[in-house]
């Protein structure tokens, strides 16, 4: 069975948040998009996001719903195939209301951005050097 995973997000406005994120160039499933959700097709067959109504949202939860604006609970981070990639995504995100929390982040084999969509859910974007699982081995064996 492929696995798949939906990332369900609260937003306050759908319309405006699907929008934006067709501005970033995703689509929509619409065989699961209703007035009360959208789902965002970010890899086809394997990963989507679910924006929800912050009420319908609440319909799945028995804790108070967090603000995104005022504290980050989860970071999406997503792989890209290059660093242009990850600038292209976020120039599109800016230019469509999005807001940049902090500088890209450059490590030489691993080179990072993020966004933070309408409702302050923190996106970020990496791309990795082909050698960089070599660059993350751990230089000090357990146990010793």
């Amino acid at each position: 069975m492929n696995k798949q995973i939906f990332v369900n997000l609260p937003v306050t406005d759908l319309d405006k948040s699907k929008a934006f994120f067709q501005a970033l160039g995703y689509a929509f499933n619409a065989q699961f998009t209703n007035e009360s959700g959208a789902c965002l097709v970010i890899n086809e067959g394997s990963i989507h996001a679910m924006l929800l109504t912050r009420d319908f949202f609440k319909t799945f939860i028995d804790k108070p719903l967090a603000q995104a604006k005022e504290a980050t609970g989860v970071l999406i981070c997503l792989s890209c195939e290059s660093r242009e990639e990850v600038d292209g995504i976020v120039a599109k995100a800016l230019a469509a209301g999005g807001r940049a929390p902090r500088e890209p982040q450059d490590h030489g084999f691993m080179y990072s951005h993020a966004f933070e969509d309408l409702d302050g859910h923190v996106w970020e974007f990496v791309w990795m050097a082909p050698q960089a699982p070599e660059a993350l081995e751990p230089t000090v064996a357990v146990g010793r």
